[in-house]
């Protein structure tokens, strides 16, 4: 009887193809994954989440920044110390202290004496004189009362004054602006009286004049304006008497903040 032949399997490479499709079956219906293939799907997660956080603080950066730039003039005004001494108030965002825009000191050699004493920009006091000659000739009698001040003699105005009338800064306000912030310090303004009625000079009665009544009708055509007529936008009392000159381009520029703030 002839002999059979066995067949013998190699049981470890059956069993290791066994294990590969088992691994391969398994794989591929989700349960299980190899733990090299965790590690690469995380790492462009992290990648990611990086690149996500790293953007989103600098747009936090660069709009900080846009902030800053943008109201860089308030935040100065807020760390600078106040604009005048003795006067414990910051400037508005505007620039105003309790209601009064700060201007310059006129050079002293841009001042002429436009009357006894009482210096104006040369512009403002030939046009001033101008239109003083013209009033006087219909029977209009303007008187210049005050004209150019400095600085110092407005900072005795405001704290001196004010102390002798117990008034408060914000008080004082009201009537006179504090140094470094009046418009007589340019140059370009002027108080004006009534020479038949110096009883109503640096008055509201001051309105009821001849003088007033002359200047509401003709002071645009020699570039004068008031500068606090009733119920101004800057809040300072009615002052009938104060006006200014507009009628060159540096006191356009030097007013213009006025004019941009009234309704």
């Amino acid at each position: 009887m002839p002999a059979k032949l066995l067949t013998v399997r190699n049981p470890t490479s059956s069993s290791r193809r066994s294990n590969r499709e088992s691994v391969g079956a398994m794989g591929s219906g989700g349960l299980d994954i190899p733990i090299a293939r965790r590690t690469q799907l995380a790492k462009p997660q992290r990648r990611f989440r990086f690149r996500q956080s790293l953007v989103t603080a600098s747009l936090l950066l660069a709009g900080t920044a846009a902030l800053v730039w943008l109201f860089r003039d308030p935040i100065k005004r807020q760390l600078a110390p106040p604009p005048v001494r003795g006067l414990n108030v910051r400037q508005g965002l505007d620039g105003r202290l309790l209601g009064h825009f700060p201007y310059p000191e006129a050079r002293s050699g841009d001042l002429v004496d436009a009357a006894p004493g009482i210096a104006l920009q040369r512009d403002a006091a030939e046009a001033f004189l101008a239109m003083q000659r013209d009033a006087a000739a219909v029977g209009v009698s303007l008187r210049l009362l005050s004209g150019f001040r400095s600085i110092e003699l407005q900072k005795h105005l405001f704290f001196d004054v004010g102390s002798e009338r117990n008034q408060s800064a914000e008080q004082r306000a009201q009537v006179s602006a504090p140094p470094g912030f009046s418009e007589h310090s340019t140059g370009y303004a002027m108080d004006i009286g009534d020479g038949h009625s110096p009883g109503s000079n640096v008055s509201q009665s001051f309105e009821a004049t001849p003088s007033y009544g002359w200047l509401v009708q003709n002071a645009n055509r020699y570039h004068f304006s008031l500068s606090f007529p009733a119920g101004n936008p800057q809040g300072v009392s009615y002052e009938p008497w104060h006006w200014r000159f507009e009628g060159s381009a540096e006191a356009l520029k030097l007013f213009e903040p006025a004019h941009r703030l009234a309704p």
